[in-house]
């Protein structure tokens, strides 16, 4: 059995699902969350394109298809809704979110950096040349 890679599979469905699923529920609260965007500073009218990168990146990420791409773009997303959202160590719990995201960022980071291993389509794609 090749524990390296499904080591990396299981990372991958780990990072994936927070995605997936919040590019998801913010189809089901789309005013809410535009609205919760705008008191922040950012315009409502990138929800579209949020919902686009977490849920088709994260699909990505998931099935290991352009992994190293998709995860360069979530960590830098990741470390931009840390900057723009939840940057405040006066309240813990803002802060805890902050650190969560840069985590996952770091997470991401390494998938860019190591491949999302054997069990994924770049690498059957691979295998395929």
């Amino acid at each position: 059995m090749n524990y390296s890679s499904t080591l990396s599979l299981l990372g991958r469905i780990g990072l994936a699902a927070i995605f997936i699923l919040a590019g998801w529920n913010k189809i089901g609260g789309y005013e809410g969350t535009a609205g919760y965007m705008e008191s922040m500073g950012v315009p409502g009218i990138l929800l579209p394109a949020v919902i686009a990168l977490e849920l088709l990146g994260g699909i990505a990420v998931l099935i290991g298809f352009m992994t190293r791409f998709a995860a360069v773009g979530l960590a830098v997303f990741s470390l931009l809704a840390a900057a723009l959202f939840h940057f405040d160590p006066a309240d813990q719990m803002q802060f805890i979110m902050f650190m969560k995201n840069i985590a996952i960022a770091g997470g991401f980071l390494l998938l860019a950096a190591n491949g999302p291993g054997c069990y994924s389509v770049d690498a059957w794609r691979q295998r395929s040349e």
